[in-house]
């Protein structure tokens, strides 16, 4: 009888570790910053308008994992997950177009930037790092910075 086999050892080592903090980000959206992460903990994420209708893109590859109006004080709400380490929060959308489940790309079109649950037009992006908002200007690049 033939000892039993072994799991396949070159299998796994051929196998890339997955980096949860190596997530490659993009701006969302282009446009005025209306304010910034922080403000004693208040402010979860940053704001950036624009025109009504305007596309709102993932930041980053990932799932939907939440597409929805329930959350109140976000709007209309699409929530991406990116690993098991970030997830990244676009509310305030006029309209979405895309649904909890789906695989997005970064730079896909996601939702069209509007006002739903705000006082202006704009959209409100956070980063979500262990699920505790981090500052996303840490984490998008630099040179496409809104800011002027």
């Amino acid at each position: 009888t033939p000892p039993p086999s072994e799991p396949d050892a070159k299998a796994s080592v051929d196998k890339e570790p997955v980096d949860d903090e190596a997530v490659e980000w993009v701006w969302p959206v282009r446009g005025e910053l209306l304010y910034r992460f922080g403000d004693a903990g208040r402010l979860k994420g940053i704001g950036i308008g624009g025109k009504a209708g305007q596309p709102v893109a993932a930041a980053a590859n990932g799932k939907v994992v939440y597409s929805g109006s329930g959350l109140r004080g976000y709007g209309n709400l699409v929530i991406v997950k990116h690993n098991e380490t970030y997830l990244s929060v676009y509310a305030h959308n006029q309209s979405v177009m895309v649904k909890e489940g789906d695989m997005v790309k970064r730079n896909q079109k996601i939702a069209e930037m509007g006002d739903t649950g705000a006082a202006r037009v704009g959209l409100h992006f956070e980063v979500r790092r262990f699920g505790k908002p981090v500052d996303p200007l840490g984490t998008l690049p630099q040179a496409l910075d809104p800011r002027p």
